[in-house]
């Protein structure tokens, strides 16, 4: 059985978000300072009242929860180990002939479509300009002037 580390007891830093001392949560700005002996005071009574309750609650539930999530994490083992990984194997045999023959249709039909569209698409080039915008198609020189008309 492995050692438990009482030194580190969050090597993984997952909790390095809750940040519950004294300093972090509760500061006088400033110009607004309470008297010395009131703020040592309650340094004195956050810190304990903080660790005697903590402590309170992990010796009332702590053992207890800590049953619950391992039997929990022992529940999704057993589902991946038991039953979601033969399962997947068993669709990835049993339909690994239908992907490759999907494969080989797409990439002999729909493949030389989409390489086309590609290429036809890589053509176009978009620039923003600040002027009047472009004249459409049919739009010939003198057409505003009425000497010569949209083709239509």
């Amino acid at each position: 059985m492995a050692q438990v580390d009482l030194m580190n007891r969050d090597p993984q830093n997952m909790n390095n978000y809750i940040q519950v001392e004294f300093d972090d949560v509760l500061a006088e700005p400033t110009g607004t300072h309470s008297i010395d002996c009131v703020w040592r005071n309650s340094h004195k009574c956050f810190t304990c009242g903080k660790n005697l309750c903590y402590k309170i609650l992990t010796i009332l539930t702590g053992i207890f929860v800590a049953l619950g999530w391992g039997c929990t994490f022992a529940c999704v083992s057993y589902s991946v180990i038991w039953c979601i990984a033969p399962c997947m194997r068993l669709l990835h045999v049993c339909l690994n002939p239908t992907k490759r023959i999907l494969s080989i249709c797409l990439s002999s039909c729909v493949g030389p479509c989409m390489e086309t569209y590609g290429l036809i698409f890589s053509r176009i080039h978009v620039t923003n300009s600040q002027g009047e915008p472009p004249k459409p198609i049919d739009y010939m020189v003198g057409a505003e002037s009425g000497k010569v008309k949209n083709f239509k």
